[in-house]
């Protein structure tokens, strides 16, 4: 009989022990806590609006859905260039609207040849943003009060916005919070709202 020599490897069966099955099922506990936590802090502190129509084109699009986050302004006020959820007028019956934070309480703003001025002077803005047609109520300087917000769709001239007579500036009590995420139309992903 010929004996082989050098080396021989003996496979050792695996076992699960209880304590293999315990630390999994408590990874798989915390890991379904932290995703149950996430939903309820995103979900008792957001609300899901869908965007009606172009006004906030290409920001936010016709049927856009988009996670509103309720809690911010009731430690913060909001500042210009928040993407802001509010009732005109506070109408309950109303749809949310979503625009642009253009003025702040006790500025002066005024629409003059297409341009934006606040408190006299030409506001800075991105070069994207349409030349305004119709000026509105904000062909005469609008003086806002402790309270109130002068807001603008990013579509300008397709907007209806502080600009219109049945809108006008918006109350902070009618603003139901800020523009969080977005859901993509094209893809099912979310992203920050700019």
């Amino acid at each position: 009989m010929a004996r082989h020599k050098g080396l021989t490897f003996y496979e050792k069966k695996k076992r699960i022990s209880r304590e293999m099955v315990r630390e999994i099922f408590v990874t798989l506990f915390y890991c379904f806590a932290a995703v149950l936590l996430a939903f309820v802090i995103v979900f008792s502190i957001g609300m899901k609006i869908s965007m009606i129509g172009v006004s906030m084109e290409p920001a936010l699009y016709n049927g856009q859905e988009v996670l509103i986050n309720r809690f911010v302004y009731k430690m913060l006020s909001p500042k210009r260039g928040d993407i802001i959820a509010f009732l005109p007028n506070g109408n309950p019956n109303s749809h949310y609207y979503l625009k642009r934070v253009i003025g702040l309480p006790g500025e002066r703003v005024q629409i003059i040849n297409g341009y934006v001025y606040i408190n006299g002077e030409l506001l800075a803005e991105d070069e994207s943003y349409d030349k305004i047609a119709d000026a509105g109520i904000a062909e005469t300087e609008i003086l806002l009060e402790s309270d109130e917000y002068f807001v603008l769709g990013d579509n300008r001239n397709i907007s209806e916005d502080s600009r219109s007579g049945n809108i006008g500036p918006i109350k902070k009590e009618t603003i139901a919070g800020r523009a969080w995420f977005k859901m993509n139309c094209d893809e099912e992903t979310m992203g920050l709202v700019k």
